[in-house]
């Protein structure tokens, strides 16, 4: 599996949709041995360990703004 790059304030899409329905895409929000990561759809947060993110990321649509 090749390495995904991602950074702080990337969107970034998910294997699987969202519970609310409106958005595979996400926006990191927060990175350290967890990441928190933002729906785009209906705005709520989740936090999770980076080992899991990672399984579960598909690509980064666009990379953030710094």
């Amino acid at each position: 599996m090749d390495e995904k790059e991602y950074d702080l304030n990337d969107i970034i899409e998910m294997k699987k949709e969202h519970p609310c329905h409106k958005s595979k895409q996400w926006k990191i929000i927060r990175m350290g041995a967890d990441i928190r990561i933002k729906c785009l759809g209906c705005g709520a947060s989740v936090l999770m360990p980076r080992s899991k993110f990672e399984k579960k990321l598909k690509r980064v649509v666009s990379k953030g703004s710094e």
